[in-house]
Order: structure tokens, then sequence, then C-alpha cells
């Protein structure tokens, strides 16, 4: 056996471990009447039994067992979403939960999809390189003057800002985005990475039919279900009136709205 191969089986005795134990600690505090059952006589430990749980979540008690014991089994994501149901997880802890056991989250939890936490929007403009966060759908939904200054205006005279309609369905944007055709077949397979959790999802559904309607190249591109990170790096653009224009692009996922991800453009030193 290889050294690779001894450094995964640690990290899964590690991840199977830490799994276990906290199942068996979130287990331990759920009352029984939380989530139906009678207190009953007297219970040797706090919280749900094994049986408890298991027969809650649908699956069998040896299969749970397992499951607390750290065994090396294959748990679906539907049984996982059940689980964090049962144990009444919070959103932090059912996400916890789905990390341990490297699955996804058939269900993730919803977001207010057209507001942001408080002070997130102040942030973005306290920036001085252009930045604006996107959603899911890559819905605009905060920008500062110097993003609104790079986008000649965009997205302020949309009323509903969406940076995959602007590059496929705004003229402007093939003037402004330099290399525009090698850019937005790479924005079709950004995307497409970047929506794969939320694939059923109803409003990330629609767009994508949208654009598959009004947009050949768009079409084009989704049916080939390429798929690259948002790795960022330069970025080129034809300004109308400042030229040539050179920024370095970062893109960071938000803690708070995991959904969501704020996007920088320095200039290139």
């Amino acid at each position: 056996m290889t050294t690779h191969d001894n450094k995964e089986d640690g990290h899964g005795l590690a991840r199977r471990r830490d799994l276990a134990e906290f199942l068996r600690a979130v287990r331990a505090r759920v009352a029984p009447a939380s989530v139906g059952l009678p207190a009953g006589g007297r219970r040797r430990t706090p919280g749900l039994r094994r049986e408890e749980v298991a027969q809650l979540a649908g699956i069998s008690v040896t299969w749970y067992t397992w499951m607390e014991q750290g065994r090396e089994i294959s748990v679906s994501p539907a049984v996982l979403a059940r689980l964090a149901s049962v144990l009444q997880l919070t959103r932090a802890e059912r996400h916890y939960l789905f990390d341990l056991a490297e699955s996804t989250d058939p269900e993730p939890p919803k977001d207010d999809e057209t507001r942001l936490p408080t002070g997130l929007d102040a942030c973005v403009q306290s920036i001085v390189a252009p930045a604006y966060i996107l959603d899911r759908c890559w819905n605009v939904l905060a920008r500062n003057p110097a993003m609104l200054d790079l986008f000649d205006g965009w997205p302020d005279r949309d009323p509903q800002p969406n940076l995959l309609r602007y590059i496929f369905l705004d003229e402007a944007a093939r003037h402004l985005v330099s290399d525009w055709d090698t850019r937005a077949q790479r924005v079709i397979a950004e995307f497409r990475a970047d929506v794969a959790a939320y694939a059923d999802d109803a409003p990330v559904q629609a767009l994508v039919d949208e654009l598959m309607d009004s947009s050949p190249l768009f079409a084009q591109g989704w049916t080939r279900r390429a798929v690259v990170e948002r790795e960022g790096g330069l970025r080129v653009f034809n300004h109308p009136q400042h030229g040539e224009l050179r920024f370095q692009q970062f893109t960071f996922r938000l803690a708070i709205r995991p959904d969501c991800k704020l996007v920088m453009l320095p200039r290139e030193s």
C-alpha cells in the first residue's frame, strides 16, 4: 500500500470518527417530546435512543448503529437529509453533516434570494476596486460605483440585473468583454459547475430554459456539459470611454450566504 493510500485511509477514519461523535452528540440533545415521542419511563441517557432515530429516519437500527460506530459504510444523501431533520440540525450543523459524509445535500436550506444580510451591501460599497455580489442564478444583488463604471452603466439600467443575461443577451457585452466568444463559452462551463448543487432549483432551471431559448450560443455551450472552476485570472475590457482596461478577477464564497459569491476586479499592476 502506498503512502498516499495510507493518508487517504487516515483521512477517512478521522472523518468517520468525527461523524460518529457528532451524531451521538446531537442525538443526546433531542427531547423525545419534540419529535412526537412519549418521554417514557427512565432513560439511561438523555435524548433519543438509537432505535428511535433509526425508526424516525426510516433506516435499520443496525445501519444507524454502524454510523455511530464510525464504520465504513455508504449512506445516501436522502438518508442524511432525513437524519438532519430528525436530529433537528441547525443550518451550520446540517452543512457539517454533509461535509463529514462527503455528500451533497439534496435539499439545501433556502435563503431569501432577494435580500442580503445586513451590512453586506455597505461592505461592497467600501471596496475600491470594481466589486459585486452574485446569487446562485448570478443575479447581481449588490455592486459598487467602480463596477457600475466598468460595465458602462449596467446593471443600473436593468431592472433585474443578471450577469448571464447581460453576457448572452445584451449587445453591449460583446463590445465590452474582450475575446467575448471565448469568455462566453467559459462562463457557461463555470455556471454549470457553480449550480451543480442547485440543479433542481426552480429559478436556476427557469434561467437556463430562458437562455436556451434566447441564445443559440448558450444553448450550444450548455449541451456540451463542459465544467470548469470559476478560477478568476486576467479579465480584459474594451471600455467605450476608458479604452482597454485590464483586471485580475478574484471570487470569494460568502460564509453567511453560501449560495452567493463576492467578485472583485482589482486593476492589473
